[in-house]
């Protein structure tokens, strides 16, 4: 049988249920950093959400969110996403472009996911080992896909170095070597997809989109967490590459 629960043990919110909140203690020898990610782990709505729906990782409802807002993933769209692993964004395309063919009567997609690292099978979609700054990258994704891609979209970030400044320098200069790809791959009219980190260094990157795409809108979706400086960029209507050119008059 179960107990009723004791009235001091929390407060009761409206909605009829007591409002848990986990907290972890801190064992000898583990940083206060890696108990207060823990802590965030265990009390994040979209943590719990994940695994409940079986997505790979929260970060699938940043690209949903962007999704539902941009309408990008639309049935037989081509995608690449760069630095795939887990995966949680690929599980969401898969579904959004119809790779599987589940829809009836609606186009069938294809996605296609890139990382440095290995990563775990994943229904409807192809996933490669390759890093996609290597010479003839470009050339390999359309083979993949049989043809340019609809959208590129890239979750990755630089590893961490611990200085605010150089981790948002390292982050701009992945952003744009992901849309320098993006605009050897896409189809025009097609959609660039990027996390960024807010900080100041990325006026350049912003104004080589907007050269190169019809909108360029910077978006912290709901499911980015508030504490975070990061936010994505949603490039929409390629209009082929577009090279800066400098003329100069005597």
């Amino acid at each position: 049988m179960s107990k009723e629960p004791n009235s001091r043990a929390g407060k009761t919110s409206g909605r009829g249920q007591r409002d848990l909140k986990v907290r972890v203690k801190t064992a000898k020898g583990r940083k206060m950093s890696s108990k207060l990610w823990l802590e965030r782990q265990l009390n994040d709505p979209y943590v719990a959400r994940a695994k409940r729906e079986g997505y790979r990782g929260r970060a699938a409802y940043k690209i949903l969110e962007l999704d539902d807002k941009y309408r990008f993933l639309v049935p037989g769209a081509r995608v690449v996403d760069l630095g795939c692993a887990p995966g949680g964004w690929c599980q969401v395309a898969v579904a959004r472009v119809n790779a599987l063919g589940e829809k009836s009567g609606k186009k069938v997609g294809r996605v296609l996911g890139l990382d440095l690292q290995e990563v775990d099978p994943i229904a409807g979609a192809e996933i490669h080992q390759l890093d996609f700054l290597s010479d003839g990258a470009d050339d390999l994704v359309k083979e993949w896909l049989g043809g340019p891609a609809d959208v590129v979209m890239s979750d990755m970030a630089a590893s961490s170095s611990g200085h605010k400044g150089t981790d948002h320098l390292r982050i701009v200069a992945l952003v744009e070597a992901a849309a320098q790809l993006a605009f050897d791959v896409l189809e025009p009219g097609g959609t660039f997809v990027a996390k960024v980190l807010a900080g100041g260094a990325e006026t350049e990157m912003q104004a080589m989109l907007k050269r190169n795409f019809t909108k360029v809108a910077n978006v912290k979706p709901p499911a980015s967490r508030s504490d975070s400086s990061e936010k994505f960029v949603v490039a929409t209507g390629f209009r082929g590459r577009q090279d800066e050119v400098d003329q100069d008059e005597d």
